[in-house]
Parts: structure tokens; C-alpha cells; sequence
């Protein structure tokens, strides 16, 4: 099973889902050191990508370590998508994605993300609209409909191959969903017989097992990881690993875990700067310790880190404990 866009062949496709304070330059890079092989930015607003909103400049921000890469925009206007995905496009990204999934209430709101699910002729006209802006090959990722009273992503999943889509990325939930209840990989399954172009399936990839279940029970081109990749970059390996029929790799140490966390951290210093770096690794130290013994307790302590050196020192904790 392969997966081509454009001219790359990347096999069974292996891919970090965009999300929103996650998926920037600093942990792709660790994720793709990971064996991760296909990678998205976070999402970035058609409009304040045209209109120069100064936080796209870190979300635009890859390096060629990280290719092949996509940029994936959201939006509700054809004109502003087309735009926005030409302007990206000259980045030098690989492919630009097009999102119609996102939950969030502050994009619903505005008939972006995955409330465009409920319209397949704005979405058939932004797929059109886009395709023809730009040369790189154009992707989206989709979710089953806006509720299960509207179940519209087999429509559209059709409307986006005739509209010249290369691949899709299916979330097996609708919007309404949200992250909760079990992911649909059945309807995963459908739209892999409905279209000719890659499907990626997503929804509940939490193990290599679960990733080789789903490759196996939808006939998908590959896996999407999300939430479980968050502060577990080595998931990505243990998937890279049951692919390929080979045993599965030990799970992180200790030392390695940390020394992990605190490359993301000087990664993030490096892209925006220490102090915005820290208070954002406060966040992101959590999901690296999740699980571990004693990491309640440096929780409470790591959100009063101000720098580099004290939360460094504050995991350093964490080890020292797990030592005695």
C-alpha cells in the first residue's frame, strides 16, 4: 500500500494531524526524527494570512528537515482561500490542505472549519477555486457531516476528487463530536470505496496497534495521529515499526523523555523567543510527563517556571525523584 502526492511516494503514510499550539516547527521536527513522514502546520486563517496578522509568521515558519510538508488554511470565501493558498503556495510548502473539520466554536461560528460541512456547494466551490490557484497538489481534511443527522462526507468527498483534491484525511466523528464518543473508522472505510484519490484515516490512534487496525479495517492509505502524539513523539516510531511487521521498539526512558521536552523547549526558544517559549512549554512539559510517578507534583511546580533553566531544573526534579 502506497501513497502518492505529486511526485513523492511515501508508502503507508504516517502523518501528524495540525493542531492548534501543537504542531508547530519545534515538535514536527521531533515527530519527523520520530519516523513521522508526512507533515501539516497548524491551521491558519485564510483572511489574517492576507491581511499580515503578525502570529502566522511562527505558524509559516518549516525548515526542509521537515518536507514533505503541508500548510493547511481555513476559511468560508473561495477568493480569500485561492489567495491565501497562492501566497503559501511561493513558501515553498509541498501541498496546501484545506481544513473542513475543525470543532472549534470561534471557527464554527464564522462557517469555517467543519461548519462547511453543512454547505458541499461552498465547499465544491472553494476546492475549485483553490486547485486552480496553485501547481502543488491541494489536500482536506474532513469530518463525517455537521451531526449525525447530517451525515453530508460522503458528498463531499466525492465533490472534492471532481474538484481536482489529491488526497483526503477522514476524522471519523462529526463536528458536533467534538473529540468525544468512539471514531467512526466504518465511514472511513466508505469514502476509501467512493474515491480513487489516498484516504488518511484519523480518529482514536492512540497505539501502533490501533493505527495497524484501522490500515487494516478501512483499506486506507495511512494514519493521522492527534491527541496521542502530544508529549509521545515515539508513538510514531512504535507505528513505523508494526507497518513494517518488526517488533516494537522499548518505550522511552526517563532521561529520555526529559532530554526530549527540553529539546522542544530550545527548539521554541529559538522560534519565538524565551519568554513567549516558556509560557508555552509550561503547557506542552505536561503532556511529556503525563503518567509518570511523581509528575502531579512537578505539574503544580512547572507553571511558575519563568525560564529555560528553571523549568529545566524542575524536571530535573522529576528525575531524581524517580531515582530514589
Amino acid at each position: 500500500m502506497t501513497f502518492q502526492l505529486g511526485t513523492t511516494d511515501l508508502g503507508p503514510v504516517l502523518s501528524l494531524a495540525p493542531m492548534a499550539g501543537v504542531t508547530n516547527h519545534p515538535f514536527r521536527i521531533i515527530a519527523k526524527e520520530q519516523r513521522c513522514n508526512l507533515l501539516f502546520s497548524e491551521m491558519i486563517s485564510a483572511k489574517g494570512l492576507l491581511f499580515a496578522n503578525k502570529r502566522n509568521r511562527s505558524l509559516l515558519y518549516f525548515t526542509s528537515d521537515e518536507k514533505p510538508i503541508g500548510l493547511q488554511i481555513f476559511g468560508s470565501d473561495p477568493e480569500i482561500m485561492a489567495a491565501a493558498a497562492l501566497k503559501l503556495e511561493k513558501t515553498g510548502a509541498d501541498f496546501i490542505d484545506l481544513n473542513l473539520g475543525c470543532p472549534a466554536r470561534k471557527v464554527t461560528r464564522n462557517a469555517e472549519g467543519g461548519a462547511l460541512l453543512r454547505q458541499p456547494e461552498r465547499c465544491s466551490a472553494i476546492f475549485k477555486a483553490v486547485v486552480s490557484a496553485v501547481c502543488c497538489p491541494v489536500t482536506a481534511k474532513l469530518r463525517l457531516g455537521w451531526d449525525q443527522h447530517s451525515i453530508t462526507l460522503p458528498e463531499i468527498a466525492v465533490r472534492a476528487e471532481e474538484a481536482g483534491i489529491k488526497a483526503l484525511t477522514v476524522h471519523g466523528r462529526t463536528v458536533e463530536q467534538g473529540y468525544s464518543g468512539r471514531a467512526n473508522w466504518s465511514a472511513i472505510k466508505e469514502v476509501k470505496k467512493l474515491v480513487s484519490i489516498p484516504v488518511i484515516g484519523n480518529g482514536d490512534v492512540d497505539s501502533a496497534q490501533a493505527a495497524l487496525r484501522l490500515l487494516t479495517e478501512t483499506g486506507c492509505d495511512g494514519v493521522m495521529v492527534g491527541r496521542a502524539a502530544r508529549g509521545n513523539p515515539w508513538i510514531f516510531r512504535e507505528i513505523a515499526a508494526a507497518f513494517a511487521g518488526h517488533p516494537l521498539p522499548a518505550r522511552p526512558t526517563l532521561d529520555e523523555i526529559i532530554a526530549t521536552a527540553l529539546k522542544h523547549f530550545q527548539l521554541l526558544i529559538k522560534l519565538k523567543g524565551e519568554t513567549v517559549a516558556t509560557r508555552e512549554m509550561r503547557r506542552l512539559s505536561c503532556f511529556y510527563i503525563r503518567g509518570l510517578p511523581g509528575a502531579a507534583a512537578v505539574r503544580q511546580k512547572l507553571i511558575y517556571a519563568s525560564n529555560y533553566s528553571e523549568l529545566a531544573s524542575v524536571l530535573d526534579q522529576l528525575s531524581r525523584k524517580t531515582e530514589d
